[in-house]
């Protein structure tokens, strides 16, 4: 009635005031906008005409408004449809990359005769599509909204119809086969929706104008239909991540002779592959179809294609060789093959004539040497051949491949010395030789890897002393180099490597003392130098290593004390066995849990009881033998007392405290304690208190061996977000089930726990600096620098990458935000509070339905909140999210957005006013270059569509090498390169 009231007095408005009636339709839809940026300010009555209004052209010969693009103005309301349609001349209509929220009714633009192009993409439109539309419509995009039901039946009657776009809805129902019946179709996109399982309609092969057909994830089950092999003009095929089975139609692949790309992968076909339907293909750029059932041998037809510059048959059952026709492919940048069960050599002549890339074969039967001329393109950054049969020496000619990123040749029988210049190339990330023949030692030229991050070389034949040059790697997190020969002493430069995570030197012929300085490698998780020649006293210093979890030194000649500096550590492994120890054993491990920690140390005997053998005659082995039955007896007797006063004291003296409900028979522990779980409830007092929310508290905890510990004390019945979790596993299990099983340096570390019938207790390894919201939302965010940042953003994607990659199964956090990640006392980043995560047991951990919405407002990816549907790309867009907060410094949700989040304002004022207005001002411009580079990750990981946000693995990968690129990419938000690589891949396990 309002807006009939207000359109009313526009149209009685004095002549003067003499806006044409296509200005006047204008403005009163405008009434039924919100417009919070005020994009349409320039809208009003005093002009003649609305050509020069924003978002408005007008045609040329008429004069009437044509075209209306409002896209990116962060509009919201309902779709003005009706008023618009009065447009007479109205040809284009975008509201895309908006925030409209409402249904669109049934006959919504049937009045808007002229309208060729509508595009609603990118909204937050819900309820059924409208069954009436135009016919004269040429282009309709709603993709990316929560449009809902059938895909209407009447589309089929949209004759001129040429490009149809639905991705991403939440669309049921079947695929109809009335949209076979439209002939001038040339883009049908229908790829991310909730449809019901059914078959892909054989009339879609009526539209003989088809040039892209995107239907990944769309349910679809049963063969592939023939009649898709008439589409002669079609360009891109995707039809993955669906159910589909059987061959692939001999009819399909000879009829689609100017097919540029084929998409198959995820789906359950089987068979053999066609062969000479192949030759048809002479366009053809982009063929995967990988992770099927595909059987029998690659074609000679498919590799021998010119133009074929992409082939993924990876995750399959094939068998034979790779064709020699390969060498053919003049476009050829990436082949990947593994997980099959290829057998024979490489063709000699792969990478001659052509600029590859990438090449991974890895977990095939593949035998002969590596071909010369890989890299003569000088583009190849990955090679991948883990798990073959590969054989003879590593060809000198990669020593010139200066592109190399990532080179896995582990588990093979290469043998024979590794070319010099392989060890230092610039680029390289990964160098993984384990468990060949290689001889030869490391060549100091490993001093021009400034990118290495991993140096494997375990089980091979390594001689002569590790180079200094090591020292000089300070990306590098993993040095593995266990079973070889080398001698010599452990470089001092080592231990100045601060990235430094695992050292494993065991099982080699290293002698002298642990160089001084090793307590600055503060990340330092696993240190390994067993079976060696060392000597000299254990250094005091790694008990200052903070996350130094397993140390083994066994096997060794050193001599001295233990130092009691080494009970700071609490390891899940210790080992000092079989070395020249004595004196006495610290306190916290003079006990049974470590025996076998110190056995074959003879000056320790007397430090533990029973620890070494005796050595007696058979007489002194009799009297032993009495003595010990004695003993036996008065122990148990003893044993009997103390069990029958504590079972009194605990029954009757302290009965409040079981009523409370901590039964110390429930205690749980996951690492070895240096201290009493019963000390724990004497501790747990209200001046202790550092935290609460709806599950409980959290305590602060003052042990008596001066430890601090975080109690998080949690009521019965625990919450899942903004939900209750009655209908999925209870919070505290989950927890347990997570925590209690992952060791990482970067995941908080649960001690035990106490699950009674009232309350429950989680013990939890103490963050002096609190959460990162904490610091980042208050007046402590002058402490965040941003180095700093940079730092908790790697350390939160290495943990979230552990969950994802490298735990078997896989686990989805399901909350990740800025409260849940924690901060130590040098502002190392660990992942905290599993309480609703999602443990994926299945062989196919694809997404999942839950029963409610676990997360928090601001984090939860668009998807998610849609369709309860989880997997890890819901972690991803959380952790954009956190990354966002630490380029801006702002909080997730905030009245200064409107109807937004952070992820809506980062993107519209990096569109409107430049990267300057997002960064928080507080920190040092002089990093802006890499500040840019991490929000281009940011941006990436909250990308609305699931299927383009990167691994978190990728992730990593990216944040690392923010301060590795060349500057010429800084500023490039929308960089191909910040795209994840197709190389992030699960088979690759831990390593990557």
């Amino acid at each position: 009635m309002l807006q009939q009231l207000l359109l009313f007095l526009l149209l009685s408005l004095p002549p003067t005031l003499s806006l044409n009636q296509d200005g006047l339709f204008l403005l009163q839809a405008k009434l039924q906008l919100s417009d919070p940026q005020n994009a349409l300010s320039d809208w009003n009555h005093r002009d003649a005409t609305p050509c020069n209004w924003t978002a408005v052209t007008c045609d040329a010969a008429t004069g009437g408004v044509a075209t209306l693009d409002f896209s990116n103005l962060q509009l919201s309301g309902p779709v003005p449809a009706t008023t618009l349609c009065r447009l007479p001349s109205l040809a284009s209509l975008n509201f895309s990359y908006n925030n409209l929220n409402a249904t669109l009714p049934a006959a919504a633009f049937s009045a808007c005769a002229a309208l060729l192009h509508l595009d609603l993409s990118q909204n937050l439109l819900s309820g059924a599509i409208p069954a009436t539309l135009p016919d004269s419509l040429v282009t309709l995009d709603l993709s990316c909204n929560n449009f809902s039901g059938d895909i209407p039946a009447s589309f089929g009657q949209l004759r001129q119809l040429q490009s149809l776009s639905l991705v991403s809805n939440l669309l049921a129902g079947t695929l109809p086969s009335s949209l076979g019946n439209i002939s001038t179709l040339k883009i049908l996109r229908l790829a991310y929706n909730t449809f019901d399982a059914g078959p892909i309609p054989k009339e879609f092969g009526n539209l003989k104008n088809l040039e892209e057909l995107w239907l990944a994830g769309c349910s679809l089950v049963g063969p592939i239909p023939p009649s898709l092999g008439r589409l002669s003009n079609l360009l891109n095929l995707d039809l993955s991540q669906n159910n589909l089975v059987g061959d692939i139609p001999e009819q399909l692949v000879s009829g689609l002779r100017n097919i540029v790309q084929i998409e198959l992968y995820e789906n359950s076909l089987s068979g053999a592959l066609p062969r000479a339907a192949f030759t048809n293909l002479a366009n053809l750029e982009r063929f995967d179809a990988s992770t099927n059932e595909l059987t029998g041998t690659i074609p000679e037809e498919l590799c021998g294609l010119k133009k074929l510059g992409s082939l993924n048959l990876y995750e399959n059952k094939l068998e034979g060789s790779l064709p020699e026709t390969i060498v053919k492919s003049l476009n050829l940048y990436e082949l990947k093959l593994f997980n099959n069960s290829l057998t024979g050599s490489l063709p000699s002549g792969l990478g001659k004539n052509s600029k590859l890339q990438s090449l991974d074969v890895s977990y095939n039967r593949f035998s002969g040497e590596i071909p010369a001329r890989l890299c003569d393109g000088g583009a190849l950054e990955e090679l991948i051949l883990i798990y073959n049969s590969f054989s003879g020496r590593i060809p000198e000619s990669l020593e010139e491949c200066k592109s190399l990123r990532r080179v896995r040749l582990g588990n093979n029988n290469f043998s024979g010395v590794v070319p010099e210049g392989l060890w230092g190339l610039p680029h390289l990330y990964l160098l993984e030789l384990v468990y060949n023949s290689l001889s030869g030692s490391i060549s100091n030229s490993i001093s021009g890897a400034w990118n290495l991050s991993m140096l494997l070389i375990s089980g091979n034949k390594f001689s002569g002393s590790i180079p200094e040059g090591v020292g000089e790697l300070g990306n590098l997190e993993k040095f593995v180099a266990n079973n070889n020969s080398l001698t010599g002493r452990i470089p001092k430069s080592v231990f100045r490597l601060s990235q430094l995570d695992r050292l494993v030197l065991g099982d080699n012929q290293l002698f002298g003392e642990i160089p001084v300085g090793v307590g600055g490698c503060k990340k330092l998780n696993e240190l390994d130098l067993a079976n060696n020649r060392l000597g000299g006293s254990i250094p005091k210093e790694l008990g200052d290593l903070p996350v130094l979890n397993y140390l083994d030194l066994s096997g060794n000649q050193f001599s001295g004390e233990i130092p009691i500096e080494l009970q700071k550590l609490k390891p899940d492994l210790l080992n000092l066995s079989n070395n020249q120890l004595s004196g006495v054993i610290p306190p916290l491990y003079a006990n049974e849990n470590y025996r076998k920690s110190f056995l074959g140390n003879p000056g320790l005997c007397k430090a533990l009881s029973g620890l070494c053998p005796s050595l007696g005659g058979e007489s002194e082995g009799k009297s032993r033998k009495y003595a010990w039955i004695f003993r036996f007896i008065f122990v148990l007797a003893g044993i009997v007392l103390i069990v029958g006063v504590a079972w009194f004291y605990f029954k009757f003296r302290d009965f409040k405290k079981m009523k409370k409900g901590f039964h110390f028979s429930k205690w749980r522990s996951f690492h070895k304690l240096g201290f009493s779980e019963f000390e724990i409830i004497k501790l747990l007092s209200e001046d202790n208190v550092i935290g609460s929310g709806a599950s409980g508290k959290v305590y602060k905890v003052a042990l008596s061996n001066g430890e601090l510990v975080a109690v998080k004390k949690l009521w019965r019945a625990t919450k899942m977000g903004n939900e209750s979790v009655d209908s999925e596993k209870d919070g505290f299990e989950v927890e347990v089930e997570t925590l209690g099983k992952i060791r990482h340096k970067n995941i908080v570390r649960l001690w035990c726990c106490c699950n009674s019938k009232d309350s429950k207790l989680l013990v939890y390894e103490y963050m002096p600096n609190g959460s990162l919201a904490d610091l980042l939302h208050n007046s402590k965010k002058s402490l965040l620098d941003w180095p700093t940042r940079y730092k908790i953003a790697i350390d939160a994607a290495e943990g979230l990458s552990y969950l994802h990659h490298d735990c078997v199964p896989s686990i989805v956090h399901r909350d990740v935000k800025s409260s849940n990640i924690l901060l130590d006392d040098e502002f190392g980043a660990k992942v905290a509070d599993f309480g609703v995560a999602k443990i994926f047991k299945g062989a196919n951990q694809g997404a999942e339905s839950m029963s409610v919405i676990a997360g928090s407002y601001g984090y939860i990816a668009p998807e998610y909140a849609y369709t309860l549907r989880v997997n890890e790309k819901s972690d991803i867009y959380s952790f954009g999210v956190v990354i966002l907060e630490l380029v801006t410094g702002k909080l997730p949700l905030d009245p200064e957005y409107g109807e937004n989040d952070l992820v809506k304002w980062v993107q519209s004022t990096l569109d409107q006013k430049g990267l300057d207005e997002v960064i928080d001002p507080t920190l040092d411009i002089q990093f802006r270059e890499e500040i840019s580079k991490v929000l281009s990750v940011g941006l990436h990981c909250t990308n609305s569509l699931p299927i383009t946000r990167p691994s978190m693995r990728g992730v990593v990968k990216k944040l690392k090498e923010v301060t590795e690129l060349p500057k010429s990419l800084s500023g490039k938000l929308s960089s191909p390169y910040f795209q994840e690589e197709a190389s992030d891949i699960d088979h690759e396990g831990s390593l990557v």
